[in-house]
């Protein structure tokens, strides 16, 4: 999935990874809401408004800078705080939370589809369709990764051995330098990605 760099699609692009993890960040705090923590809503969380959930440099400068060198952009919003504590069912109540910001992401991303076939005629409404589809594509797959502290992480958490969980625990505060280090050092690792998000955007589109 590569993304134009000109005005009207880096515009399109932004307005896209501003709906997209603003829906995302959401649908966690909604989800722990429901599963009996306050605290996302206490801190104002559990709403749909981007300045809520808009990091200045990871959802707005990071992106930009990625998108202009690497052609993909590469992004994160504010954490959603919960307290696993007050969380029903407790490690697989994480999962839950977790889940929800890549299954949100999936959604959008098949309502985008569905509306750029209803749609067909090429043209800005498409194209800005096209980016959208793409942006929740490429920020679910990313969120999958298992690594602290990607949503994938607290999936893995809930299904590891004790022995892992230890380890997980320990690289969750340098994990997202992990995480980057990996697509920046590792062509690999975001050849991977790109791949699964490419196939996921071909059966969709």
């Amino acid at each position: 999935m590569q993304f134009g760099t000109d005005i009207t699609t880096l515009a399109m692009t932004i307005a896209g990874i501003l709906i997209a993890l603003s829906v995302h960040e959401a649908m966690h705090a909604f989800t722990g809401h429901k599963l009996g923590d306050d605290t996302a809503l206490e801190h104002g969380r559990v709403s749909f408004n981007p300045l809520s959930h808009i990091d200045p440099f990871a959802t707005v400068v990071l992106p930009i800078a990625t998108l202009l060198i690497f052609g993909v952009p590469i992004l994160a919003a504010k954490p959603v705080p919960f307290n696993p504590n007050n969380v029903k069912w407790g490690e697989y109540g994480a999962a839950l939370i977790a889940l929800a910001g890549p299954l949100s992401n999936l959604a959008m991303a098949i309502i985008g589809a569905l509306l750029f076939r209803l749609v067909g005629t090429p043209g800005f409404v498409t194209d800005f369709l096209g980016i959208f589809t793409a942006l929740n594509i490429s920020i679910m797959v990313f969120n999958l990764v298992p690594i602290p502290p990607l949503d994938g992480s607290r999936v893995l958490f809930a299904v590891a051995p004790e022995a892992v969980q230890r380890v997980m625990v320990q690289i969750e505060s340098v994990g997202i330098m992990i995480v980057f280090a990996l697509v920046l050092a590792v062509p690999q690792f975001g050849t991977i990605l790109i791949s699964i998000g490419n196939s996921i955007l071909r059966f969709l589109l």
